[in-house]
Protein backbone atom coordinates (compact mmCIF):
# COMPACT_ATOMS: atom_id res chain seq x y z
CA UNK A 1 0.00 0.00 0.00
CA UNK A 2 1.32 3.09 -0.72
CA UNK A 3 2.01 6.56 1.92
CA UNK A 4 -1.17 8.49 0.49
CA UNK A 5 -3.72 5.43 0.59
CA UNK A 6 -2.42 4.55 4.23
CA UNK A 7 -2.89 7.83 5.44
CA UNK A 8 -6.22 7.85 3.67
CA UNK A 9 -7.19 4.58 5.58
CA UNK A 10 -5.98 5.83 8.76
CA UNK A 11 -7.90 9.02 8.89
CA UNK A 12 -11.34 7.63 7.57
CA UNK A 13 -11.05 5.09 10.16
CA UNK A 14 -10.58 7.12 12.85
CA UNK A 15 -12.78 9.93 11.79
CA UNK A 16 -15.40 7.31 11.24
CA UNK A 17 -14.37 6.53 15.19
CA UNK A 18 -15.12 9.65 16.24
CA UNK A 19 -18.12 10.02 14.89
CA UNK A 20 -19.70 6.75 16.51
CA UNK A 21 -18.34 7.84 19.82
CA UNK A 22 -19.82 6.51 22.71
CA UNK A 23 -21.71 9.95 24.12
CA UNK A 24 -23.37 7.19 27.00
CA UNK A 25 -19.97 6.83 28.44
CA UNK A 26 -18.17 9.79 28.29
CA UNK A 27 -21.32 10.82 30.29
CA UNK A 28 -20.96 8.04 33.00
CA UNK A 29 -16.94 8.79 33.10
CA UNK A 30 -17.56 12.82 33.88
CA UNK A 31 -19.88 11.67 36.66
CA UNK A 32 -17.77 9.28 38.16
CA UNK A 33 -15.48 11.97 37.95
CA UNK A 34 -17.39 14.73 39.60
CA UNK A 35 -18.64 12.06 41.95
CA UNK A 36 -14.87 11.90 43.21
CA UNK A 37 -14.40 15.45 43.40
CA UNK A 38 -17.57 15.98 46.14
CA UNK A 39 -16.35 13.32 48.03
CA UNK A 40 -12.88 14.06 48.27
CA UNK A 41 -11.74 10.66 46.71
CA UNK A 42 -9.77 9.91 44.53
CA UNK A 43 -8.84 8.57 40.38
CA UNK A 44 -6.24 6.14 40.16
CA UNK A 45 -5.17 5.74 35.90
CA UNK A 46 -2.92 3.01 35.11
CA UNK A 47 -2.03 1.33 31.24
CA UNK A 48 1.01 -0.17 30.01
CA UNK A 49 3.17 1.35 27.44
CA UNK A 50 1.25 4.08 25.38
CA UNK A 51 -1.52 3.46 27.64
CA UNK A 52 0.34 4.24 30.56
CA UNK A 53 1.88 7.50 28.96
CA UNK A 54 -1.95 8.25 28.52
CA UNK A 55 -2.29 7.80 31.95
CA UNK A 56 0.48 10.20 32.36
CA UNK A 57 -1.48 12.41 30.19
CA UNK A 58 -4.79 12.43 32.06
CA UNK A 59 -3.22 12.74 35.20
CA UNK A 60 -1.36 16.17 33.98
CA UNK A 61 -4.31 17.43 32.43
CA UNK A 62 -7.03 16.66 35.12
CA UNK A 63 -4.76 16.93 38.52
CA UNK A 64 -2.61 19.93 37.33
CA UNK A 65 -3.90 21.75 34.65
CA UNK A 66 -7.56 21.81 35.48
CA UNK A 67 -6.85 22.64 39.02
CA UNK A 68 -4.14 24.69 38.00
CA UNK A 69 -6.80 27.25 35.98
CA UNK A 70 -9.46 26.75 39.08
CA UNK A 71 -11.86 24.90 37.00
CA UNK A 72 -12.00 21.50 38.57
CA UNK A 73 -10.40 19.69 41.62
CA UNK A 74 -9.71 16.04 40.22
CA UNK A 75 -7.07 14.09 42.73
CA UNK A 76 -5.65 11.54 40.22
CA UNK A 77 -2.61 9.88 40.19
CA UNK A 78 -1.03 7.81 37.16
CA UNK A 79 0.55 4.72 38.67
CA UNK A 80 3.20 4.05 36.18
CA UNK A 81 4.72 7.52 36.69
CA UNK A 82 7.06 6.21 39.57
CA UNK A 83 9.77 4.37 37.60
CA UNK A 84 11.62 3.51 40.72
CA UNK A 85 8.44 1.77 42.65
CA UNK A 86 7.41 0.04 39.50
CA UNK A 87 10.19 -1.90 39.06
CA UNK A 88 11.37 -2.52 42.50
CA UNK A 89 7.58 -4.37 43.24
CA UNK A 90 8.20 -6.14 39.75
CA UNK A 91 11.75 -7.15 40.43
CA UNK A 92 10.67 -8.76 44.20
CA UNK A 93 7.22 -9.92 43.79
CA UNK A 94 6.71 -9.78 39.64
CA UNK A 95 5.28 -7.19 37.12
CA UNK A 96 1.91 -7.75 37.30
CA UNK A 97 1.93 -7.12 40.75
CA UNK A 98 2.98 -3.24 39.85
CA UNK A 99 -0.45 -1.73 40.53
CA UNK A 100 -1.69 -3.90 43.09
CA UNK A 101 0.71 -3.46 45.27
CA UNK A 102 0.58 0.62 44.42
CA UNK A 103 -3.65 0.18 45.42
CA UNK A 104 -3.38 -2.13 48.03
CA UNK A 105 -4.68 -0.94 51.18
CA UNK A 106 -5.42 2.21 49.83
CA UNK A 107 -7.97 2.27 47.46
CA UNK A 108 -11.24 3.21 48.79
CA UNK A 109 -14.69 2.35 47.81
CA UNK A 110 -15.62 6.06 46.73
CA UNK A 111 -12.39 5.87 44.42
CA UNK A 112 -12.16 5.39 40.94
CA UNK A 113 -9.70 3.52 38.86
CA UNK A 114 -9.43 4.13 35.35
CA UNK A 115 -7.16 1.19 33.90
CA UNK A 116 -6.87 1.59 30.32
CA UNK A 117 -5.75 -1.04 28.29
CA UNK A 118 -5.65 -2.22 24.10
CA UNK A 119 -6.80 -5.95 24.72
CA UNK A 120 -7.81 -5.42 28.21
CA UNK A 121 -5.74 -8.62 29.23
CA UNK A 122 -2.69 -7.80 30.67
CA UNK A 123 -1.86 -9.30 33.96
CA UNK A 124 -1.10 -5.99 35.72
CA UNK A 125 -4.46 -4.40 35.16
CA UNK A 126 -6.69 -7.35 35.41
CA UNK A 127 -5.16 -7.98 38.94
CA UNK A 128 -5.29 -4.25 39.74
CA UNK A 129 -9.06 -4.19 38.36
CA UNK A 130 -10.38 -7.35 40.72
CA UNK A 131 -9.16 -5.71 43.42
CA UNK A 132 -10.57 -2.57 43.22
CA UNK A 133 -13.55 -4.42 42.54
CA UNK A 134 -13.27 -5.92 45.75
CA UNK A 135 -12.99 -2.89 47.25
CA UNK A 136 -16.08 -1.51 46.00
CA UNK A 137 -14.15 1.03 43.66
CA UNK A 138 -15.68 2.29 40.32
CA UNK A 139 -13.83 1.07 37.56
CA UNK A 140 -13.29 2.55 34.27
CA UNK A 141 -12.65 0.46 31.45
CA UNK A 142 -10.89 1.95 28.50
CA UNK A 143 -10.01 -0.93 25.90
CA UNK A 144 -9.68 -1.42 22.10
CA UNK A 145 -9.81 -5.37 19.99
CA UNK A 146 -12.51 -7.42 21.80
CA UNK A 147 -11.99 -5.55 25.07
CA UNK A 148 -10.82 -8.48 26.71
CA UNK A 149 -10.94 -9.32 30.88
CA UNK A 150 -11.21 -4.97 31.50
CA UNK A 151 -14.07 -5.08 29.20
CA UNK A 152 -16.03 -7.61 30.98
CA UNK A 153 -14.95 -6.16 34.82
CA UNK A 154 -15.70 -2.79 34.61
CA UNK A 155 -18.72 -0.92 35.57
CA UNK A 156 -17.93 2.15 32.93
CA UNK A 157 -17.05 0.98 29.71
CA UNK A 158 -15.24 3.16 26.65
CA UNK A 159 -14.80 0.63 24.23
CA UNK A 160 -12.98 1.30 20.93
CA UNK A 161 -13.71 -2.11 19.02
CA UNK A 162 -10.90 -2.62 16.38
CA UNK A 163 -8.75 -5.99 14.74
CA UNK A 164 -6.60 -7.50 17.30
CA UNK A 165 -3.19 -5.52 17.06
CA UNK A 166 -4.61 -1.82 15.92
CA UNK A 167 -2.78 -0.47 18.87
CA UNK A 168 -2.98 3.18 16.94
CA UNK A 169 -6.32 3.97 16.43
CA UNK A 170 -7.28 2.12 19.92
CA UNK A 171 -4.48 4.41 21.25
CA UNK A 172 -5.62 7.60 19.40
CA UNK A 173 -9.24 7.61 21.01
CA UNK A 174 -8.05 6.93 24.42
CA UNK A 175 -6.01 10.26 24.06
CA UNK A 176 -8.58 12.09 22.25
CA UNK A 177 -11.56 11.09 25.24
CA UNK A 178 -9.11 13.07 27.74
CA UNK A 179 -8.90 15.31 25.22
CA UNK A 180 -12.76 15.61 24.68
CA UNK A 181 -13.46 15.81 28.97
CA UNK A 182 -10.69 17.98 29.64
CA UNK A 183 -11.70 20.71 26.80
CA UNK A 184 -15.43 20.03 27.97
CA UNK A 185 -14.30 21.43 31.69
CA UNK A 186 -11.77 24.28 29.60
CA UNK A 187 -14.85 25.75 27.97
CA UNK A 188 -17.67 25.18 30.85
CA UNK A 189 -14.76 27.43 32.63
CA UNK A 190 -14.86 30.20 29.90
CA UNK A 191 -19.00 29.88 29.63
CA UNK A 192 -19.20 30.69 33.26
Amino acid sequence: MKLNDFIDKYSDNLSSMLKNIDKKAVSAIVKAFEKTSEKGSRIYVIGNGGSCSTASHWANDFAIVLKRRNLANFDMISLGDNAAVCSAIANDIGYENIYHEQLREVLKPDDVLLAISCSGNSPNIVKAVKYAKETGATVIGCTGFDGGELRKDSDIVFHISTEKGEYGLVEDMHLILDHIIYSYYIQKGADD
